[in-house]
């Protein structure tokens, strides 16, 4: 064992020993696999071979003291009772635990409180304030988490750390100061911490949003007026309809997919494609997704939002990360396209009396013009004429190395499968603005109507159609770099949208990719309906497409569990494993045999 391999041996030694010392859990299983074990007692690391630099060490060592803290002082019990709903609410609840038991454990221990602040320190590092142009581009969870921080650490500021905080300061000192010196004191008694960080996150007043108690009185008043009307719609309702559970409310109508399986050739001629609002729901199904307005939403192709120089320029931004995972992922590639070419050897049938012409047996007859004529005819084969679509979550919260890594092994199984002659798709999702855009002018201007439903500008973006070649899409992916680009998601819209692009396609078999980083988060949306509406209408789509559609899904969560949404989802903790699973879950499913049809 040479010196460097000893070294990561003693390193992973030491941090193995201080995570069993530091949760006082001496039979602790740690494994530095980046896998996603499902034991109880285990815990996963990412892979120490994987670490470059000196901060990548002392990130994984506040990783590791983070979750040593969480074994030790987290109570899923008590966590679970509190928990807000609403996945944006959901989030800032679970950042304000995460901060509790880190602070427990750096009050006691000086060398982890050293480093979780140097980690989180790093994060803004190299943040350049040219970034931080406008409110728009700092999210209010990354704000959030950088206010607490900054009381409960003592966090050194920076120009970026600073300009972060001035676009929610007044809100937070508003809503959160007066109640820091409380979260404080409770921080070891876990059940009153939660409820105060519960109240706190649901009375947090976000722009133009309205209180439940308000919401509930315009509901009520609304129902009123039109009870005679409601009255006369129940009576026509079936039995069954009556009895249809909460999780129904948002299921995705028959007629609405129909509507989106019928193919739009006109993104073929560079034209403009446009979303359609959900049709009205039918008798079997309750239709209560919404969309104020899709007049500013827009697909794009990624060399319409950039121009080609700095497209170029962003390509080669890739191709220098691409340096450090491309032998890793090229292999992994390698495995999949072997066992996709076994799939694909063909073979023939020779001396039949129809099918095509054999001319390697002409010179038969010339030497006897009796002989009759040989054909031959093709085998079936089992594999299947196959198109993937890897649509990546484009959000905010991928911005970095999470997002670099897709870009790259999007790139990479782009090209391997394509060498196997299966078509790729490259999709991306996010949102044209932070805080609603224009559709939220338009409510604004029209009273602010009540549960306006979606309140965003979606901006759907096609990196690689299935029928470009690899390299004259390549430059395209760089683009995914680009700072501003990414900001909110909305998944449940985004998977319909690919959805009705992949079923448009002429290929037998149909396989859609997901990769995403957490939950459907967009605060204009949450703000005005129900915290969970978003969640809801993933949820109703993916059930819907799983149970009624040929088309496999494959779900990756990067450090968020998709199983929820997915029957067939993979989390990973650490953005390295995302090429290992991307490739190894693709290889599973081809040699797999595809037994799904359409009910």
């Amino acid at each position: 064992m040479d010196e460097r391999k000893l070294l990561k041996e003693r390193f992973k030694s030491a941090v193995s020993s201080a995570v069993k010392a530091i949760s006082e859990n001496f039979d602790l299983e740690i494994k530095f696999d980046n896998s996603t074990s499902s034991k109880k007692n285990s815990l996963s690391l990412p892979e120490v071979a994987n670490l470059k630099s000196l901060q990548d060490f002392t990130n994984l060592r506040a990783f590791a003291d983070s979750e040593a803290l969480k074994i030790k002082y987290k109570n899923s019990k008590i966590y679970n009772k509190n928990e807000p709903t609403g996945s944006m609410a959901r989030t800032l609840y679970a950042i304000a635990e995460k901060i509790r038991y880190e602070k427990i454990g750096s009050n006691k221990l000086k060398g982890v409180k050293k480093n979780i602040a140097q980690c989180y320190e790093n994060k803004f590092k190299n943040r350049k304030i040219e970034e931080i142009k406008t409110d728009a581009d700092v999210p209010i969870t990354e704000a959030f988490e950088l206010y607490l921080r900054s009381h409960f650490f003592k966090l050194k500021q920076n120009k970026a750390t600073k300009k972060t905080l001035s676009y929610w300061k007044e809100l937070f000192d508003k809503n959160l100061s007066s109640k820091l010196k409380q979260l404080n004191n409770c921080l070891e008694d876990q059940e009153a911490y939660s409820r105060l960080v519960a109240d706190l996150i649901e009375n947090l007043d976000f722009e133009d949003s309205e209180s439940k108690e308000k919401q509930e009185e315009r509901e009520t008043k609304d129902e009123s007026s039109s009870s005679s009307e409601k009255n006369n719609e129940d009576n026509s309702l079936s039995q069954k309809e009556e009895n249809i559970d909460e999780n129904s409310d948002l299921e995705i109508s028959d007629r609405n997919i129909e509507s989106l399986n019928e193919k739009d050739d006109s993104d073929e001629f560079g034209e403009k494609e446009v979303f359609t609002k959900p049709k009205s729901s039918d008798k079997n199904h309750l239709q209560k997704y919404k969309i104020f307005t899709s007049k500013y939403d827009e697909i794009k192709k990624a060399e319409e939002l950039e121009n080609e120089d700095e497209i170029t320029r962003l390509r080669k931004n890739l191709d220098q990360q691409l340096i450090n995972l491309q032998n890793l992922v090229t292999k992994l590639a390698n495995k999949l396209q072997r066992q996709l070419l076994a799939k694909q050897n063909r073979s023939w049938e020779f001396d039949l009396e129809e099918g095509l012409l054999d001319t390697s047996k002409l010179s038969r007859i010339i030497i006897d013009p009796f002989h009759s004529l040989s054909y031959k005819m093709e085998k079936e084969t089992e594999f299947k004429d196959t198109v993937v679509t890897i649509l990546i979550d484009n959000s905010g919260s991928m911005r970095g190395r999470p997002i670099s890594v897709a870009a790259i092994c999007a790139d990479i199984l782009s090209r391997t499968l394509e060498r196997c002659s299966v078509k790729v798709e490259i999709l991306g999702f996010t949102t044209k603005n932070w805080k609603g855009g224009q559709s939220r002018e338009m409510w604004n201007a029209e009273n602010k109507p009540t549960n306006p439903g979606r309140l965003n500008d979606l901006r759907h973006i096609i990196y690689k159609s299935a029928d470009k070649p690899w390299r004259q899409a390549k430059k395209n992916l760089g683009l995914m770099l680009k700072e501003g680009l990414l900001k909110e998601n909305i998944d449940g819209e985004a998977l319909l949208w690919a959805f009705k692009r992949i079923t448009g396609r002429k290929e037998e078999r149909k396989i859609l990719m997901v990769i995403s980083d957490g939950a459907p988060v967009d605060d204009s949306t949450l703000s005005v309906n129900s915290g969970d509406y978003l969640e809801k209408h993933l949820k109703q789509t993916v059930k819907w497409i799983e149970e009624n559609s040929n088309v496999e899904i494959l779900a990756v969560g990067i450090g968020h569990d998709v199983t929820r949404y997915y029957k067939r989802a993979i989390k990973i903790t650490d953005v390295q494993e995302l090429g290992d699973v991307m490739v190894n879950q693709l290889t599973k499913l081809f040699s797999e045999k595809n037994n799904k049809t359409i009910h």
